[in-house]
């Protein structure tokens, strides 16, 4: 049976520690998969986020820069000199020179009205009216230099050059997840466009300068985005960053490569970012197919000078590199996290191997001391908490050997106070019974002999101290015979705050509680408590008025009634502020006959009875007191909680 058992705990706790280990692995691996998978996807997130921020502004600083140099062409004073005294020949040899000098695709002049007067790319042809043109709506209004992204068509293309109109041709190719569309051609071209106006020395506006750089096939910006941001980085023999400018939803300047490594010029964009950003206006960041691969990217709204979106910034960085390296670092961490979970199991198993032993021991002297044998002790010589527990079991018997000796001890001392207590109470009912009759036959003519007018000075005297020593003897013999009686208490459903204001009522009324205030904390929603009602009002008057006579007739006394705090009981607190008790007091104040009172003023009965009544009603009398600082009784009594207060 004893090997039984002990095979069955070494098994349990082999088992329950293997398989703590295991699960703690498990969830760790399963957390640390989990960290890492967040950690290197939200990592590479912010990175492509940050990477968008740094094309936004390699974007702006190609419109700033054409601004710039549209505004500075502007202020010359040879182009002003010869709009002014309108010497055409010498505005379109300075124009051509600037136009190829700083390699804008399209740079032409306006007169005030936004008519055409030269065209650097086309001189022959002049005179068509580009006030309908948002850029030059805002110059010729404003008077101040303006930059932004527009649309050309393909007809005003043409004025400039046949080159421009292949440039900006561009067919759209099937692209997988994309939107289905109808148009499978782009002739329109997506422009960096800037004006300046001229302006003569009183401020007036002479005329409009503006250039445009045409995006259509033209990489110098997505390619200074991947230099700039991605550092020209590669992975398997790929770019791991890529950027393109879309005009709409079509590729029209990008470095993202098809299969045969050619510019992806015409795919489009996947259905989705097209939902997010062309139709909601807002930008993107996520995973998404870009061509044929999947790139975590980023994708912003590319806006008109009238906030109108006409395509979409992009930048975007090869997913494969980071599950590739997300897979490697899962497989490094699930080596690390086996070979713990091994390191673990193997240290576990030379630890059981000395716990069970040491269990082994303690479940034998643990059995030797449920049979009653104090003699068997430990012995374990390891210094670990076990030999601590062998060391403190040890004590245990030794207490309890101690503590087995002082219960028979104190259990006898109890037998004998029942027993006394049970023969002093056959003894004060006898006593009591012999003693009633004789002591009303005394009262009875003491009083006839006082009621004789005859009877006067120190007879009368002496005949009114044995009518009083006689009652005195009565009331004596009263308590005795309470003690011994002790009746079965007759219960019924009472409301404990009626009863207590009943017994306050009766006795509030004597001399001795003219000066003592009555405070009363009662819970007004008590539920009613099982009791013998004039038991009960007994144990207040004996407490109550042992309250008054320690406070001689001056003080507070303080009622409360409240539900105990593990709900089983109703507690009654009376407290007072009289002289107190000494601790050598409260030992004794339940015993029989025990009185700090004055010879003649108690019998030492009231509370040796208050206490059988409780206990008889199943509850408790207890009592916390100082000396000098009164006094605390609480009477628990049990309830009924389905019972509720009188209504």
């Amino acid at each position: 049976m004893y090997h039984t058992a002990m095979f069955s705990l070494r098994t349990k706790i082999n088992i329950s520690l293997i398989a703590l280990v295991l699960i703690i692995g498990v969830i760790s691996v399963l957390v640390g998969i989990y960290f890492i998978d967040e950690g290197v996807i939200k990592q590479a997130r912010e990175k492509v986020g940050t990477d968008l921020n740094s094309a936004r502004e390699i974007y702006k600083r190609e419109v700033n820069s054409l601004k710039d140099m549209i505004r500075l062409t502007s202020e010359r004073f040879y182009i002003k000199e010869a709009l002014i005294k309108n010497d055409l020949p010498k505005l379109i040899s300075e124009m051509v020179k600037i136009q190829q000098r700083e390699g804008t695709d399209i740079l032409n002049l306006t007169d005030s009205q936004g008519r055409i007067i030269v065209r650097a790319r086309n001189p022959k042809l002049a005179g068509d009216d580009q006030s309908a043109c948002p850029v030059i709506q805002l110059v010729l209004a404003n008077k101040e230099v303006v930059g932004s992204t527009e649309i050309i068509t393909r007809e005003e293309l043409a004025k400039e050059s046949p080159e421009l109109v292949d440039r900006a041709c561009i067919q759209s190719i099937p692209t997988p997840k994309a939107k289905p569309l109808s148009r499978t051609e782009n002739t329109a071209g997506m422009v960096l466009k800037a004006a300046a106006p001229l302006l003569d020395a009183n401020g007036n506006l002479l005329g409009v300068l503006y250039g445009c750089k045409l995006l259509n096939r033209d990489y110098a910006i997505v390619d200074e985005i991947k230099e700039t941001v991605f550092l020209k980085q590669t992975y398997q023999g790929r770019d791991i960053g890529t950027a393109t400018i879309f005009q709409d939803d079509l590729r029209i300047s990008t470095n993202v490569r098809n299969p045969d490594n050619t510019r992806a010029i015409g795919t489009r964009v996947s259905e989705e970012v097209y939902d997010q950003v062309l139709t909601k206006g807002q930008p993107w960041f996520d995973r998404a197919f870009v061509v044929n691969d999947w790139y975590l990217t980023a994708y912003e709204p590319i806006r008109n000078s009238h906030q109108k979106i006409i395509g979409i910034l992009y930048v975007g960085i090869l997913e494969k590199k980071f599950t590739d390296m997300k897979k490697q670092t899962i497989m490094i961490f699930l080596g690390i996290s086996f070979l713990g979970i091994i390191i673990a199991l193997t240290v576990s198993y030379f630890l059981l191997r000395d716990v069970n032993k040491s269990i082994s021991q303690l479940v034998k002297a643990s059995q030797q001391l449920a049979q009653g044998n104090y003699e068997h002790r430990i012995n374990i010589k390891a210094h670990t908490e076990l030999a601590e527990l062998s060391n403190a079991f040890n004590s245990m018997i030794d207490a309890i050997e101690q503590r087995d000796e002082q219960l028979k001890k104190r259990t006898q001392e109890e037998l004998m106070k029942a027993e006394r207590l049970a023969m002093i109470g056959r003894l004060a009912s006898g006593v009591a019974h012999e003693i009633n009759n004789p002591l009303g036959g005394i009262l009875l003519y003491s009083g006839l002999v006082i009621e004789d007018p005859n009877i006067q000075g120190i007879s009368r005297d002496n005949m009114e101290k044995v009518i009083n020593e006689a009652t005195r003897c009565k009331k004596i013999v009263k308590g005795l015979l309470d003690f011994a009686r002790q009746n079965k208490p007759e219960t019924k459903p009472v409301n404990v705050n009626e009863l207590l204001e009943t017994t306050l009522a009766l006795v509030i009324k004597q001399s001795i509680f003219h000066n003592i205030k009555i405070e009363k904390i009662l819970r007004p929603d008590l539920p009613f408590s099982p009791m013998d009602g004039s038991q009960i009002q007994q144990v207040f008057i004996n407490i109550i008025m042992n309250a008054t006579e320690a406070m001689q007739g001056t003080g507070t006394l303080t009622i409360t009634t409240r539900l105990s705090a593990d709900n089983k009981f109703l507690e009654i607190e009376l407290a007072d502020t009289g002289c107190g008790m000494t601790p050598e007091v409260m030992a004794k104040i339940f015993e029989p006959f025990f009185t700090t009172k004055e010879v003649g003023k108690g019998t030492g009965l009231g509370l040796a009875i208050s206490y059988g009544i409780i206990e008889k009603h199943q509850g408790k009398l207890d009592v916390k007191s100082e000396a000098g600082k009164g006094a605390v009784f609480t009477i628990s009594l049990p309830f009924n909680p389905t019972a509720g207060p009188k209504t």
